[in-house]
This record gives structure tokens, C-alpha cells and sequence, in this order.
């Protein structure tokens, strides 16, 4: 596992990395850290290498660390995040870069250890496709932050979950035997759409848990609210039935829908 620790007070910076090396050996786990004493620094070099998750300090001199996090996450949303501070007011900072963990300080190896247990159970259930970007630039995107594939032309636009979306070379064919069928459902002709982060479905659109949302075709309805259905009571989530039909076989006069995650 690769581990980058962004900490501007060395006291704190070296007993993390103690922390995380203690894991590394006890789990059996390779671990690959580095530290760097500012945001900048990392940044210099950030690109270059491809981290499973960065331990970053809030208040740190020059750019802080919730800073830091909006710029990894304007490229980078599969990274874990985790925030360590002195004080516990950036909560809503930490939703809006999906932080992970806060970790406050003085840090508990205890804490430390047990979240690296949920990145590395993190890591091993991660998955990605690979594609071809309009510039024939090959580009990695995790699965589960995909929303909606859209047919463009001869390629794809990819909608992401709390990012722009992805110009794509592949057809919304080929997008679909990549991504197989088990949590994507076609619901247009043009849009294929991931049934894990539908929050809503009504009569002409499918909305997202981020907010975003594509169309849904009359002649596909009833087969999206039926995969969705079943994908969720599968997978052991809440469903809400928001005025259905009383009849049995009875026109469906609503919308079926989900608490966000």
C-alpha cells in the first residue's frame, strides 16, 4: 500500500509514520510512505505517483489541508483521505472531499490502525476501466464513482460522482460489456446508468445521489424501477415507496426512491 503523510510538525509526522509502519508489519501488508512537511511539496511531486491513501494535517502554514484535498480531488477521487487536526471544526469541509476519517491529535495508534484496516478492506474491493480519452490518453476511473455512461457521437461522455464528467473513446456498447450489466442498467438509448447511486426515479428522469440526473425513456421505466428494486433489496439497502399504486397491476403514479448515502 502506498501511504503519503502530509504533516507540517515533524513530532507529529514521525509518530504517524511509526504508526502506519507498525500496521504495515503486523497485517503483513506492504507499505510504501512517504512525508512531507508542507502541501507544496507533495504537490510537486504528487502527479508522478499514485497513492491508495494520504493522511494530510487541516492547519498547516501556506495552502492547509482542506485545500490540499480540493486539489487532489479535482483529479483524483479514488484516494483516501484522511484528516488529521487539533480541533474538530472542518466537518463539512471533510464531506465535501469525502474524507474518510477525521483523526484528532494528540493521534490514538489504536485509531490509526483501525483505519488503515478500512483502506486496505477498501482496497481490495476497489474496482476500475480503464479508457481512451478524445486525445488517446489512457485514464483509470473507480467503478462505483461512475453515475451514467452517455453516447456522444462514436464515444462516451462518463458522468462522475461529484466531478466533471469524462470524454471517453469507447462506445456506450463497449462501455457496457466493460462495465457489465449486475450494476448498470440501460435506461435510455442513449444512457446506461448505475444502479448504485440512483437515489430517485420518476416518470423522465433518474437523479443521482450527488444531485445530477439523466433522462429515463417511457418504453424503459418499469425495467429500471425493477433492477433498481432488486439491486438494493439484494444488497440489503432501504427502500422508500413514495405513493404507489393500491391496486395490484394498477398504473405506478410516482416514484420510487432511496435515503443518499
Amino acid at each position: 500500500m502506498r501511504i503519503a503523510v502530509i504533516e507540517d510538525e515533524q513530532v507529529h509526522r514521525a509518530l504517524l509514520a511509526s504508526y502506519i509502519k507498525r500496521w504495515g508489519t503486523d497485517r503483513k501488508v506492504p507499505v510504501s510512505l512517504a512525508a512531507f512537511a508542507d502541501a507544496e511539496s507533495f504537490l510537486f511531486q504528487w502527479e508522478d505517483t499514485a497513492y491508495d491513501a494520504l493522511f494530510v494535517d487541516i492547519q498547516m502554514a501556506g495552502m492547509n489541508g482542506v485545500e490540499l484535498a480540493k486539489a487532489v480531488r479535482q483529479k483524483d477521487r479514488s484516494t483516501s483521505l484522511v484528516f488529521t487536526t487539533g480541533i474538530a471544526d472542518f466537518w463539512e469541509e471533510g464531506y465535501e472531499v469525502e474524507a474518510m476519517r477525521y483523526l484528532l491529535k494528540p493521534l490514538s495508534e489504536e485509531k490509526v490502525r483501525a483505519c488503515l484496516d478500512l483502506i486496505n478492506e477498501k482496497k481490495k474491493n476497489d474496482t476500475y476501466v480503464i479508457i481512451h480519452t478524445p486525445e488517446d490518453e489512457i485514464q483509470k476511473l473507480p467503478v462505483e464513482d461512475i453515475n451514467y455512461v452517455e453516447a456522444m457521437g462514436h464515444g462516451t461522455r462518463i458522468g462522475l460522482m461529484n466531478s466533471e464528467p469524462a470524454a471517453c473513446r469507447e462506445s456506450i456498447s463497449e462501455l457496457t460489456r466493460l462495465l457489465g450489466t449486475k450494476d448498470f442498467q440501460k435506461c435510455h438509448r442513449s444512457y446506461l446508468c448505475s444502479l448504485k447511486n440512483i437515489h430517485k426515479i420518476d416518470r423522465e428522469r433518474i437523479s443521482f445521489d450527488d444531485g445530477s440526473a439523466v433522462p429515463v425513456s417511457r418504453r424503459m421505466y418499469r425495467e429500471v424501477n425493477q433492477a433498481f428494486i432488486a439491486y438494493h433489496t439484494k444488497n440489503g439497502q432501504d427502500l422508500q415507496r413514495e405513493g404507489i399504486g393500491s391496486a395490484a397491476g394498477s398504473r405506478e403514479r410516482s416514484c420510487y426512491g432511496r435515503e443518499a448515502r
